[in-house]
């Protein structure tokens, strides 16, 4: 299960040209591919790492840079106050339209991708887990696994922080998982028991998990990661996955 992960391509979107970085097997052979959306600060060391954990398990995995219209291909924001507030500020600065127009484009691309096999889903993690779901939209999308998502439970992802993805969940066609931290001062007790309502009354295909954890307890750098709820949470991924595609 060697991987290779020096793959990037410069797919077009009706807002400019994205960076997406590949991690796959060297192993010849087609595969089923997972969209991994990042947090804030785009595609950074501890991204990487997750994306080469995923692929390892037999999956290609592609990652995004979310914020393409604003920063130089290849950049990854700090972990620090000027990162966090730069990654803050071009969250609710780019319009919604085109976090979705990016979904589609690399959802086209990888059905062309000749290593693919057409089967696709999604995972993210803090911002990422709202893109992970939004994508999981298109119904292309098999399976959608969704890390302390952020702004969900509000809408106000965005440009003007009006986004409307609770108001669409009905038209998830695959299996979506969702992991919470309860120690998550982003999303409250108030905030997991509104997107979990809206889920019930959409009658969608969800699994729903809430640890003892905080917010970014998956990120391999700093104090809040947890080693042994990642590979809790990494079992609850590749089962997903398996099941799906």
């Amino acid at each position: 299960m060697i991987i290779r992960s020096d793959e990037t391509y410069d797919i077009d979107t009706p807002t400019g040209s994205m960076r997406v970085h590949i991690f796959r097997l060297v192993a010849e052979g087609k595969y089923s591919a997972v969209i991994l959306y990042s947090e804030i600060y785009q595609v950074t060391q501890p991204i990487r790492r997750l994306a080469a954990y995923i692929a390892g398990q037999g999956y290609i995995v592609a990652v995004p840079e979310v914020y393409h219209e604003y920063e130089t291909a290849g950049t990854a924001l700090s972990y620090d106050k000027d990162g966090t507030d730069r990654g803050n500020d071009l969250k609710f600065r780019k319009p919604i339209s085109a976090y979705d127009s990016d979904s589609k484009a690399i959802i086209e691309w990888l059905k062309t991708y000749q290593p693919c096999n057409g089967k696709l889903a999604t995972m993210g993690v803090c911002l990422g887990g709202h893109l992970a779901l939004r994508a999981a939209l298109h119904p292309d999308i098999l399976a959608a696994a969704c890390f302390y998502a952020t702004n969900v439970h509000d809408s106000t992802l965005g440009e003007g922080q009006h986004d409307n993805t609770i108001q669409r969940l009905s038209e998830l066609k695959g299996e979506a998982l969702f992991v919470w931290g309860r120690q998550d001062p982003h999303v409250s007790f108030e905030g997991r028991t509104l997107i979990r309502s809206r889920l019930e009354e959409a009658n969608v295909h969800y699994e729903w998990h809430e640890f003892n954890a905080q917010h970014a307890f998956l990120r391999d750098e700093g104090p809040r990661y947890d080693s042994s709820l990642f590979h809790t949470c990494m079992g609850l991924v590749n089962s997903l996955f398996q099941r799906n595609l």
